[in-house]
């Protein structure tokens, strides 16, 4: 395994899905004001801070893949490769999408720091386009005619989709682990409303994983090998990620139904410091299996799919 590469594309994976993710969040998830960088959440320096990260990640990438593709230690590569990859290749021109994405988020905090909707607007375009462009890094781009498309469309609508719940996990995270000056009751209100508020659009986003999940299952490992998946390291790692995948399922249906409403009756009571701890344990669990799915991603995409 090559650790560098896994770890540049598990933190480019990470951090693009906080981008989008955070910033659909406060589209969805909060009301006027509370959209404010500082109100609710500090927008600003989050985006702002994932966007510049963003550019640093491909940039490493980007050298990291010139120096496997030319067969030098990264210390070695050269510019020829490096023009190579990004004149001459789908990646090449991914790369370019994703840093011109970024470029356009920074902008956009940095311009419209004073109309919320409008940054929150163009950092989630521009997180989307950034987040949808490492498609074209994994093994959807290897299919070329209608097959290909088909699996780089859902491999994209998969990427977007874990990219709202990454996101979400943060974003509520941001709100639960508030200081406990921040934490008055018009704040709690706040962070029930924005936990109940997502079940909708978790709903929407499971399905979603969940279909296109399958769909590229089939398209990378082939309905006929599926037996075969516990006999190889790419099939025990992806076995892996499924096992979590069910994990964060669990964790989000407890909230749904169990955790969020338990939260209410504690406010209606006003006692909800247990409450509190329980979900922000539960919210914690299931990001730390999201950071899992991701790092085992990384992984796989280094990998070949199920070898002879």
């Amino acid at each position: 395994m090559d650790v560098i590469a896994v770890a540049l594309r598990f933190g480019l994976y990470l951090d693009l899905m906080v981008l989008f993710g955070v910033a659909a969040f406060g589209l969805y998830g909060l009301r006027g004001d509370e959209r404010r960088s500082g109100a609710a959440i500090a927008f600003r320096p989050l985006l702002g801070g994932t966007a510049l990260l963003g550019l640093l990640l491909s940039a490493a990438g980007l050298a990291a893949l010139a120096a496997a593709m030319a067969g030098v230690p990264l210390i070695a590569v050269d510019s020829a490769s490096i023009t190579m990859i990004v004149s001459g290749t789908a990646v090449g021109t991914a790369w370019i999408m994703r840093m011109a994405a970024c470029a356009f988020v920074l902008a956009s905090v940095l311009l419209a720091s004073t109309r919320p909707i409008a940054m929150l607007s163009g950092a989630g375009l521009g997180g989307a386009v950034a987040l949808a462009s490492l498609a074209w890094g994994g093994h959807a781009a290897m299919r070329e005619g209608a097959a290909g498309a088909a699996h780089l469309g859902s491999d994209i609508l998969h990427l977007l989709a874990a990219g709202i719940w990454v996101g979400a996990l943060v974003a509520l995270l941001l709100l639960v682990f508030r200081r406990s000056d921040r934490m008055t009751s018009d704040d709690l209100r706040l962070s029930h409303r924005a936990l109940d508020g997502f079940a909708t659009v978790g709903t929407i986003v499971v399905a979603t994983l969940i279909v296109t999940g399958t769909v590229n299952l089939l398209l990378v490992v082939g309905f006929d090998q599926l037996g075969g998946l516990p006999g190889s390291l790419y099939g025990q790692l992806l076995l892996l990620k499924l096992a979590a995948f069910a994990v964060m399922l669990g964790l989000a249906a407890s909230h749904r139904f169990r955790l969020v409403p338990a939260f209410e009756r504690a406010l209606a009571a006003e006692d909800h410091r247990a409450a509190l701890a329980v979900l922000r344990t539960s919210l914690v669990v299931e990001t730390l299996c999201a950071a899992l799915i991701l790092a085992l991603v990384a992984w796989l995409g280094t990998l070949e799919p199920m070898p002879a």
